[in-house]
């Protein structure tokens, strides 16, 4: 069987495209020869099986008023046991923790990744390998972002919190024995809304994933 890697994650593992001159297709997704999740698919090789688990808005754990089952708590045991025997899950997230309407400081959404990890251990899907996680910290939120188009959902202080997230997050995956890689500087945002990987950060996401991975599994 091939080794199952779980990527879970937001609009930038479903692969939200901010910028329509940027993608291939024009449209709101970049496709699968641009998505960093498809281009680490064909990079790893046939010995592995890569799984698109990304949702524009999710959150480590907080649950979003305006929208339902945002919460990666709330869905990952089912999200996992569908892809069961899973050998690796990387999880990039808190991005959306960020937003003004959750209140939640950096200090506070790297608890609520500590929490999503505890339970993703306690879900019996794991390969002979035990679980296995690569956390991977999204890069910076500009400051650009709130003057966009998005500011308004986003609300304030949100480049702020993503720019110490990475502080608070490597001693999380720490202590869980989780591997750590921090995203800041290897994969750009667009100069849309500051937030959403280009094209390029896509590719570059995808080739460092392609070096890290099979060290893990």
């Amino acid at each position: 069987m091939k080794k199952h890697i779980v990527c879970i994650g937001d609009s930038n593992t479903h692969g939200y495209c901010a910028d329509p001159g940027d993608c291939a297709d024009h449209g709101g997704r970049f496709n699968e020869n641009e998505r960093w999740t498809c281009l680490l698919q064909k990079a790893l090789g046939t010995d592995y099986l890569v799984l698109e688990e990304g949702l524009s808005g999710r959150t480590t754990v907080f649950q979003d008023p305006l929208h339902e089952s945002m919460d990666a708590l709330g869905v990952v045991y089912s999200i996992l046991m569908s892809h069961e025997p899973v050998d690796l899950a990387v999880v990039m997230l808190g991005t959306n923790d960020t937003k003004e309407r959750f209140n939640a400081n950096a200090a506070c959404i790297a608890m609520g990744m500590d929490r999503l990890i505890d339970k993703m251990k306690s879900v019996p899907c794991w390969g002979s390998g035990g679980p296995r996680f690569l956390i991977v910290c999204p890069p910076h939120i500009g400051e650009e972002m709130e003057s966009s188009s998005v500011a308004g959902a986003m609300g304030l202080g949100c480049a702020a919190k993503s720019r110490q997230l990475s502080q608070y997050l490597e001693p999380v995956a720490k202590a869980q024995g989780c591997a750590y890689l921090d995203a800041q500087g290897l994969a750009p945002f667009n100069h849309v809304d500051y937030m959403h990987l280009t094209a390029k950060g896509h590719a570059q996401l995808a080739a460092k994933l392609a070096q890290v991975i099979p060290t893990l599994v």
